[in-house]
């Protein structure tokens, strides 16, 4: 049953049980009349992660007038904590007596997933994490919004995708930056033919750096001894799914710049070509047109076909992965060498009328002839500021429509990372069906598009 529905059956139980409890005068507040929402038709919320990337989350979600958050889930529990005092505190700013204490805390989040009355869950865990989370919130009724990448290997994807369509649920992928408006304008543009054909892409997606432990390409495995668990660390929940490792700080409560340090072990992440670099991942296919689709070949530089590794799509697009904006410049003599190409999270096209670049971070959006701009006639050219991607959720959830970035769109962008960090491990080029999700002709390939799953943990 759609949640729109059991949003409705919320509000008349709510009715109903309290109609003789009801004072005189009801609040404004308590009907919506004030512009705000009633509580009975609120969207319910629980948060699972609330580590780096959740704290961002829940403040968003905390600051929503739609929403409800009523669970925070961590297996750390001084983050469930924080995470319970941030939303009460919140709450507590627009209720009459300045107190709040409805949210609860859980280190499993299956007691999230067992709640009725919580519609949604925004699931911001360790990569490893994402999809078992995610298949079974969607198993439970529950919409989902998950963190990229949605999964860690191909047969993952693809089995998130089949449980998000046979339980009718929202699925959004956090790919948010599809959803900033100038980036939206400037994607539009290349996908309605403004550089004409586009012959080649450039993206930054080769080194990923470790501080302390150095650079790779694909993930480092390094052997780090084994520590004490620290006190309200549930470890085996934390490792779940992925083969066990014993506790090493670098896993979990790195300090800064360990972002997510977890990352440089392949049992737990990917690396930059599925973290990250997800975001350029969906920019780039989402600009080419083939955000459901992947790309045809993966052209290792060992061949001598090109200096750094290559995607081929279907039409004969190029997309390059480069260790830096210069190699644009010096190795392929793409753009011209006065180009600032600053920033990341997207790529560089380069099409038959010119070419443009799509970063984030990078203050401005620049493209050669600098006349295109005039055709794109975009508001701002900087690319900074708000974004809708948590609204279109929202939105979705209650008109039961497919979000800007769903699970197929998510599922791509994640594979072609896969693809490239399965390219890099076998040192060699490959030939990959996007319609079929498969290598032709290579078995070895083949089989590293899954993984077995620790028990007791399945999808």
């Amino acid at each position: 049953m759609s949640v729109k529905s059991s949003l409705s059956r919320r509000a008349f139980v709510s009715r109903t049980a309290g109609a003789l409890a009801l004072p005189w005068i009801v609040p404004a507040s308590a009907r919506g009349a004030d512009g705000t929402t009633a509580p009975a038709n609120r969207i319910t919320v629980g948060l699972i992660g609330r580590g780096c990337m959740g704290r961002g989350h829940l403040q968003r979600l905390v600051g929503d007038k739609d929403v409800q958050v009523l669970a925070v889930c961590d297996v750390d529990r001084s983050r469930c904590q924080e995470g319970k005092e941030v939303v009460e505190a919140n709450y507590a700013v627009s209720r009459p007596k300045g107190s709040y204490s409805g949210c609860a805390t859980y280190s499993d989040y299956r007691e999230v997933l067992a709640r009725a009355d919580i519609d949604a869950v925004v699931v911001v865990t360790p990569d490893h994490w994402h999809t078992p989370i995610s298949v079974h919130a969607v198993k439970a009724g529950k919409d989902v919004y998950c963190e990229k990448p949605v999964s860690l290997t191909l047969r993952q994807g693809r089995a998130l995708v089949d449980a998000v369509r046979a339980n009718k649920r929202v699925f959004q992928t956090g790919s948010q930056y599809r959803s900033m408006q100038t980036f939206n304008e400037a994607i539009a543009f290349v996908r309605t033919g403004g550089l004409g054909k586009v012959k080649q892409v450039f993206t930054i997606w080769g080194w990923q750096h470790v501080p302390v432990l150095g650079k790779s390409r694909v993930p480092l495995n390094p052997v780090l001894p084994e520590e004490p668990v620290p006190e309200g660390l549930d470890w085996n929940q934390w490792v779940g799914p992925a083969p066990w490792h014993p506790f090493n700080h670098h896993y979990h409560r790195n300090p800064i710049p360990g972002v997510v340090p977890w990352n440089f072990c392949e049992d737990f992440g990917l690396g930059p070509s599925t973290s990250y670099h997800s975001h350029a991942a969906d920019v780039i296919q989402y600009a080419l047109g083939v955000e459901e689709s992947g790309p045809v070949e993966l052209i290792h530089p060992s061949g001598g076909g090109y200096p750094t590794l290559t995607c081929r799509y279907a039409n004969g697009t190029l997309l390059h992965h480069v260790d830096g904006w210069g190699q644009v410049k010096a190795l392929y003599k793409a753009v011209p060498q006065e180009a600032r190409l600053e920033g990341n999270f997207g790529g560089v096209f380069v099409g038959e009328r010119g070419w443009l670049s799509i970063l984030y971070g990078g203050g401005k959006l620049e493209a050669g002839p600098e006349s295109l701009f005039d055709e794109m006639k975009l508001k701002r050219r900087e690319v900074s500021g708000a974004n809708t991607h948590h609204a279109n959720w929202f939105g979705c959830i209650k008109s039961r429509e497919r979000p800007s970035s769903h699970e197929e769109i998510g599922h791509r962008a994640a594979s072609l990372g896969q693809l490239v960090s399965i390219a890099y491990k076998l040192e060699r080029s490959l030939k990959w069906d996007p319609a079929k999700e498969v290598f032709e002709g290579d078995e070895e390939a083949n089989r590293l598009m899954a993984r077995p799953m620790r028990a007791p943990w399945t999808l």
